[in-house]
């Protein structure tokens, strides 16, 4: 009995921790408790030498000492402070006046806005109750189809999961020991992609069925000119004058780097932001002199669309812009971006002391939540490496067919079924320690990996029945039958299952998305000898470092980042 324990104990290990989860313990609690309680039977048989516990102090205090872990705080910090600031309510009001003419006009604003406020806030609950609480009421009101109406808010909502500067992104880098400014670049695309397949899908809906997403009625539109002109069409100056500077500023700036010494090209995301940053300033400067010089070039609607746009693109530029220019690390954009938030707070005057206070609290709680099971998976998994866990893992895909893409599907369907009952973070923090050794092994680049199993995780938020973004609709979606007060129409309830089935067709489009990252991985802009040569010269630059200290050839931590570049330099 001793003997066949000694020899399966990672499965039991494993089997354990499901029951533990299963049974409703508190996640952190239940790893840490899993982890200790299986050290003190590897010890007595055998299998865990107990120097091994000692090195668990050392592992927590890593923890706490980790620098990317700060950009939680600071950007959950941002992310409540702009929604308490009424930032989402003003984007979705303005944007949806400039679409709501249009059949799925206000869909199409909810895609929109859902992109904006993820790449603001990079916080999916923030994102999903705040248009639920606008834009399904509106949406009701004039006759969307429930199911649309309820899918569309609760997957653009989700899109904060992957777009930048994702939480979940930063967990990803963290857990697979790579770059959270490389993962951020290369989650890019497959963020575009999904907003790209998303305004696609309301247009196609609204071509094809025009009855589930009818345009507002011209006497829903508020922003109008005093003659009764819409003032969309002088939408399409404001715009012109954007890309012209964009293009103009991608154009110059890698003559100015020239002149600055540097003879690389520049790489695509650098091009994006230069030409972002330029755009966004061109058009407000032109909206702020055709109104202080009452030139009356722009409408009413163009300068609230500039007005209402700026503090977002500012504060994406303001994070996003100094990483991928190379002007700060993540952790200094996030805290860059804190700052922008409670600047832009305070100038809107939507926010006192007491707002202040109950935000600091949040994001204290988050980052504690985080941080707890952060810790007990690090004691789980300090414990299950010690017993042979590892091993145990690679010899249960050992016998995958078809390579790196049999490992790949087989890891996406996994973590897809379970992101039907498992947080996001329970996922990162207990899967992927044991995932990411295999794939490194396959010779799959972890940047790759980790994008691929971020947009995994956002469907997990999609996926009924544990969806988090549905119980975050469900909980401000009408429960009963209710008489508008502007239209004095009777609108039904929204049921869970209206929910639940309008969420399908975005939960294919992330599928899609997945299968063709994993078709075409040339997809991500990520160059993997670059994040090669990175981690090459950080482990030099740390030898250097030891040498000039002094420390002897045969010290162990000096071995083994010898070894560790020599599998680089293999790879």
């Amino acid at each position: 009995m001793i003997a066949w324990l000694a020899a399966n104990l990672p499965a039991i290990m494993f089997a354990a921790l499901v029951i533990f989860l299963l049974s409703g313990v508190p996640v952190a609690f239940g790893l840490a408790a899993c982890g200790l309680t299986f050290a003190f039977f590897g010890i007595e048989l055998g299998l865990l030498p107990p120097a091994l516990i000692q090195a668990l102090p050392l592992r927590l205090f890593g923890i706490m000492s980790n620098e990317t872990l700060l950009a939680i705080p600071f950007f959950t910090f941002m992310g409540l402070l702009l929604q308490k600031s009424g930032l989402a309510e003003d984007l979705l009001e303005t944007v949806g006046q400039v679409f709501g003419p249009l059949r799925g006009g206000v869909a199409l604003a909810v895609v929109l806005v859902g992109a904006l406020l993820a790449a603001t806030t990079g916080i999916v609950a923030a994102s999903v109750i705040s248009m639920g609480l606008i834009s399904l009421p509106v949406m009701l009101r004039y006759g969307y189809n429930p199911k649309l109406a309820t899918g569309v808010i609760a997957a653009a909502g989700s899109l904060a999961q992957v777009v930048p500067p994702s939480l979940v992104l930063i967990v990803m880098a963290d857990q697979l020991g790579r770059s959270v400014g490389d993962m951020y670049v290369a989650a890019l695309v497959p963020a575009g992609m999904l907003i790209g397949l998303q305004v696609l899908l309301v247009a196609g809906l609204a071509i094809f069925v025009p009855r589930w997403l009818p345009a507002l009625p011209p006497d829903a539109r508020a922003a109008r000119e005093s003659n009764g002109a819409s003032g969309v069409a002088s939408l399409g100056v404001l715009f012109l004058v954007a890309v012209l500077l964009g293009r103009v500023a991608t154009g110059y700036y890698p003559l100015w780097l020239v002149t600055m010494g540097r003879t690389a090209p520049p790489p695509p995301d650098e091009l994006l932001i230069v030409g972002l940053g330029a755009g966004v300033a061109g058009a407000f400067i032109l909206s702020v002199a055709d109104r202080l010089l009452r030139l009356n070039l722009l409408s009413m609607l163009t300068h609230r669309v500039a007005f209402v746009m700026v503090p977002p693109l500012f504060l994406i530029f303001l994070v996003l812009g100094t990483i991928f220019l190379g002007l700060a690390t993540p952790t200094e954009g996030g805290a860059l971006g804190a700052i922008g938030a409670l600047v832009l707070a305070l100038a809107r005057g939507r926010i006192n002391h007491r707002q202040i206070g109950q935000t600091l609290l949040s994001t204290t709680k988050l980052s504690c939540f985080v941080l707890f099971i952060l810790i007990g998976s690090t004691v789980f998994s300090l414990t299950f490496q010690g017993v042979g866990g590892q091993a145990w893992v690679e010899h249960l895909f050992d016998k995958l067919p078809g390579g790196q893409t049999g490992f790949l599907i087989f890891v996406t369907c996994l973590i897809f079924v379970l992101g039907f009952f498992l947080d996001f973070f329970e996922i990162a923090f207990i899967l992927l320690p044991m995932l990411a050794p295999i794939a490194d092994k396959l010779g799959i680049d972890l940047i790759w990996f980790g994008v691929l199993v971020g947009i995994n995780l956002q469907t997990s938020f999609l996926t009924p029945p544990f969806g988090f973004a549905l119980f975050y609709l469900r909980s401000v979606a009408l429960t009963r039958t209710t008489i508008d007060e502007v239209t004095g129409r009777e609108i039904a309830p929204v049921r869970t299952s209206d929910i639940y089935l309008g969420v399908m067709p975005f939960v294919a489009i992330q599928i899609l998305v997945m299968a063709l990252i994993i078709a075409y991985p040339d997809l991500l802009m990520h160059d993997d000898s670059a994040s090669k040569q990175m981690d090459l010269n950080a482990i030099e630059n740390r030898l250097e470092q030891m040498e000039d200290a002094g420390v002897a050839e045969n010290d162990p931590m000096k071995m083994l980042l010898e070894q560790m570049g020599q599998d680089e330099e293999q790879r």
